[in-house]
């Protein structure tokens, strides 16, 4: 029963998005203009949803074994700012971001700790919460996780057995690709290619070395489920499938994750999903690139793997962000801390922009921002989400605010602050008001270089006796000493002060 009522709800979803992709060159000219890169296509083309107004988004989450790390980082950074940027569109965006809860690493990590694969799941489920909060990331609409989607994922393999695209072997299901005319269209290589190139997991059993487990038989000691094939457990790339079904129908207008998962996981994805309702999976599909450390892969062996946590212990997360959207989303990044700490001090120089404006103009400005810089904005990133030409442009207007403040001018400051702001916060920048993100700054920068409050006023009132004894020479070398650790001291009419340049 459960079986048919799915099919029957998914049926009448797939029935409406056919008629809806037959309809989308007649509707087209009701859109925007934005132009998506697709990898399926290996082109841009221009974005067209499958209903009007709406946008619907699956990427593929994180494998909850460990801590998130920053190659996790950049993927959910993009996929933020391009979740955001179709809500500065004004679509309604329903986005999907699942979480794979059962996995052959959970259970390992599992047998390693002593523990249940369920404890170390909630655990890194909770700890990617929290990360993800700290890099300021929206919330999707859903977050799904396999294990409590078992009931559809079953009911998607059996309506791949009746259709001849499932076969089983000692209690596990496979997926004959062969039988699939179509795989290898989203890597765009042919499948002897792809068998001679991929590692794939050995086992005898399978007609062919490509072929993928739908469904896997339980080894003792590991979770299982009871299936008409036998106590087992889902295959990685089965449940995707299930669950962006579930939750968004078929087709649906994107699907997006790492470049790392073209092969093998999107590409099964497209097989065993078109195979059993003979309609796309999705329509356009989204990469972003890959990330190296210092020219080198991240590897444990290396030890250049950093953590989310270990780096925003370090840096300001809109630091991070700005070190990503500053390359397009599709290019490599070698990651260093140097160009990090370059990226924070440009925010940086956002903020303090905007504080100048804010104490220029304390009362509140005009109800509409400046439309000029929003349609410049929109130019940049209709082109792919080109959040590097967006940044530049936000770094015009900077320089151009300070000239004006410079020379005490106002008008029209309120209006482009307005729209400066509305960019910022599109790209998930300027999510704090500018006072509280200096404040933060300054004492994470004194943390950094190992002073405190207390420290800082001590050598300032030894700096001021050493002063009125006139030892000039040794009040110079306090001052060049805080220099060198960043902090300036300004002496005015009321005392010193100090500030971190």
């Amino acid at each position: 029963m459960l079986f048919r009522r799915i099919s029957q709800e998914a049926a009448a979803i797939f029935l409406a998005n056919s008629q809806a992709i037959r309809k989308m060159e007649e509707n087209s000219r009701l859109f925007m203009s934005l132009q998506i890169y697709s990898t399926l296509s290996g082109k841009k083309e221009e974005f067209v949803p499958l209903r009007g107004g709406e946008v619907r988004i699956y990427v593929c989450g994180v494998t909850v074994y460990d801590s998130s790390h920053i190659g996790h980082a950049r993927a959910l950074l993009t996929f933020d700012v391009i979740y955001r940027y179709l809500k500065f569109l004004d679509y309604r965006v329903i986005f999907v971001r699942n979480f794979t809860d059962l996995d052959d690493k959970i259970i390992r990590r599992a047998q390693e700790e002593g523990t249940t694969s369920e404890a170390i799941a909630a655990k890194y489920i909770e700890e990617f919460y929290q990360d993800s909060h700290a890099l300021g990331l929206l919330r999707p609409a859903q977050e799904p996780k396999a294990t409590e989607h078992i009931p559809e994922i079953i009911a998607l393999i059996r309506r791949l057995e009746e259709k001849g695209m499932a076969y089983q072997v000692d209690g596990d299901v496979f997926f004959p690709v062969e039988r699939f005319p179509e795989y290898g269209k989203l890597s765009r290589r042919k499948p002897e290619e792809l068998e001679a190139g991929a590692r794939i997991e050995v086992d005898e059993r399978k007609r062919s070395p490509l072929d993928f487990a739908l469904w896997k038989r339980s080894k003792e000691g590991e979770p299982s489920w009871e299936s008409p094939w036998g106590t087992g457990r889902p295959g990685w790339h089965i449940e995707c499938s299930a669950m962006s079904t579930r939750y968004l129908g078929q087709p649906f207008d994107i699907h997006g994750g790492g470049l790392d998962l073209v092969f093998p996981h999107h590409e099964n994805e497209i097989a065993q999903s078109e195979a059993a309702f003979d309609v796309p999976l999705a329509r356009y599909w989204i990469h972003n690139g890959f990330l190296n450390v210092n020219h080198e892969k991240m590897s444990k062996s290396l030890g250049n793997i950093y953590t989310v946590r270990e780096i925003l212990d370090l840096y300001e997360p809109e630091g991070l962000r700005h070190y990503f959207l500053s390359s397009h989303y599709r290019s490599p990044i070698d990651f260093s801390r140097q160009g990090l700490e370059e990226a924070e001090k440009a925010v940086e120089r956002i903020y303090e922009t905007m504080d100048r404006i804010q104490r220029c103009l304390p009362t509140p400005g005009p109800s509409r921002p400046d439309a000029g810089i929003l349609e410049g904005f929109r130019r940049e990133m209709d082109d792919d989400f080109n959040t590097p030409r967006a940044i530049a442009l936000i770094f015009d207007e900077v320089r151009s605010l300070n000239r004006l403040l410079d020379e005490g001018k106002t008008a029209g400051l309120a209006a482009r602050s307005l729209a400066l702001r509305a960019v910022g916060e599109t790209l998930g920048l300027l999510q704090r008001p500018p006072e509280m993100f200096l404040m933060n700054r300054r004492e994470r920068w004194i943390k950094k270089q190992g002073l405190s409050h207390a420290e800082i006023e001590d050598l300032i009132r030894k700096r001021d006796r050493v002063r009125k004894e006139k030892r000039y020479q040794e009040g110079d070398r306090i001052r060049e000493e805080l220099r060198a650790r960043g902090i300036v001291l300004e002496d005015t009419p009321g005392g010193t002060i100090w500030k971190v340049k």
